[in-house]
């Protein structure tokens, strides 16, 4: 049974087949350490985990590499405007050094709490500044590399199919779009793009710096994911993942230098992941309505109970996050954890092959949920087969709910008791009314020779 994704490339589901089967090449974007992580970004990680989580289950052998952006991603993703660690550091007093240690940490502790498996291999920009001299050097070599005063670029005008990801003419770029960017005069083409940045001008105090071939200075954001990726995964790798936003420029531009170096085809798949609206709004740090992780575990849920609302949705597609979905997501999740304790046997069932179909047409993650939901309640999963649909899921179900425990109120104790009274009358039409109110409060109702419980 074939693992099919949709590949942003060819704009179509296709069959995935490895360079080198039954290996694997994962190169996914990671965060720029300059803030704290929210919950848009854990989606975004959620998804590639699935991803990964998916094709181990289908027996490749994953190699996973992840950047660590702490230095050159300046407030555009053009490659314009400030930097965003000195930015991250002017607002907290502190130096960018320990700006990109202090959210760099934040960033993988919240993914270790969303049950996120860890990279094989992290690496961050500062630490391979050689690598992408280097490979600067091979574009400029080449011909795709002009000097400014201020910096390097690339040349897309020297790439004729510069624009096939996001099907974006090289005509319709701009420059400049936002009014606090600050754009190199002597840019020839408002698609090209920073390779490094010298120390001079507005960046003459950058507090991260290197010695260059062409003088003191600090790399394009750019240019670290083509240099750690073929590092550590060679020229070609299987697939690249990132965010929507990341198409039309940044793995755009990727393909540009990487190509332009090599000569040989950059990623086979490309998969991008939608975004995550709060109260059906984008989310936007301007707009300071983004919550981490922590502000989840403030309100009294779990991070698998985020997790669990992650799975509902397909990576494809917009996914709205309330407090009433988690809420109802957590219930789920419980109810999950409920059924699954009076699961017995499993290991045999045809069904099984339900849950496969959904995971390889695309990665659909909700219909291989909804799947064991099915099998769950006709008996057709048992015990065994729930935890070994979960190496996917990712949900902990072999553990004890990390849910919030919380005293039972007087109030539903008293709807309990009336719901009682009410069966006792057979009068259950009434009596399940009372069962969704005591329900949508949050708790589990179940019926035993004793009464409501």
């Amino acid at each position: 049974m074939s693992f099919r994704l949709y590949n942003t490339l060819s704009r179509k589901v296709e069959d995935f087949v490895p360079l080198n089967p039954p290996n694997v090449s994962l190169y996914t974007c990671g965060m720029t350490v300059y803030d704290y992580t929210h919950v848009g970004h854990l989606r975004k990680y959620t998804n590639d985990d699935l991803l990964k989580r998916a094709l181990t289950y289908n027996g490749f052998k994953v190699k996973h590499v992840q950047n660590v952006t702490d230095v050159g991603h300046l407030v555009s993703d053009a490659d314009e405007g400030e930097d965003k660690l000195e930015k991250g550091a002017k607002r907290t007093g502190q130096t960018v050094w320990e700006v990109a240690k202090f959210y760099e940490k934040h960033f993988y502790e919240s993914l270790d709490q969303m049950n996120v498996l860890r990279p094989d291999v992290i690496c961050r920009a500062t630490e391979h500044i050689d690598a992408q001299v280097e490979l600067i050097k091979s574009l400029q070599e080449k011909g795709f590399v002009y000097e400014t005063p201020e910096a390097l670029f690339f040349d897309t005008s020297k790439l004729v199919d510069y624009g096939a990801l996001s099907g974006q003419k090289l005509s319709d770029k701009k420059a400049g779009a936002r009014g606090d960017v600050v754009v190199d005069p002597n840019k020839k083409n408002p698609a090209d793009f920073a390779l490094w940045f010298k120390r001079v001008g507005r960046f003459a105090d950058h507090e991260m710096n290197w010695p260059s071939p062409w003088g003191n200075g600090f790399p394009g954001w750019h240019i670290e994911c083509s240099a750690m990726a073929m590092k550590y995964l060679g020229a070609q790798i299987d697939i690249h993942t990132g965010g929507v936003d990341h198409i039309a420029v940044h793995h755009e531009n990727e393909i540009a230098q990487s190509e332009g170096s090599t000569g040989k085809h950059f990623a086979n798949f490309w998969a991008h992941h939608e975004f995550l609206n709060i109260d059906g709004t984008k989310m936007s740090k301007s707009l300071q309505n983004f919550y981490t992780i922590e502000d989840v575990i403030k309100k009294g849920f779990s991070p698998m109970d985020l997790r669990y609302l992650f799975l509902t949705a397909h990576y494809r597609q917009k996914l709205n996050f309330t407090w009433e979905a988690l809420e109802g997501a957590k219930r789920s999740l419980e109810n999950l954890r409920s059924k699954l304790s009076g699961a017995m046997g499993g290991g045999g069932s045809v069904k099984k092959d339900a849950f496969v179909v959904a995971l390889n047409e695309d990665l659909n993650i909700p219909k291989a949920l909804a799947v064991v939901w099915d099998g769950l309640k006709d008996g057709s999963f048992g015990y065994e087969d729930i935890l070994d649909f979960d190496r996917v899921l990712g949900l902990k179900l072999d553990e004890p709910s990390s849910s919030v425990k919380k005293e039972i109120p007087g109030n539903i104790l008293v709807l309990a008791k009336k719901r009682d009274e009410l069966r006792s009358q057979k009068k259950f039409v009434e009596s399940d009314e009372i069962r969704k109110q005591i329900e949508k409060a949050g708790f589990i109702v179940k019926d035993t020779s004793s009464g409501t419980v």
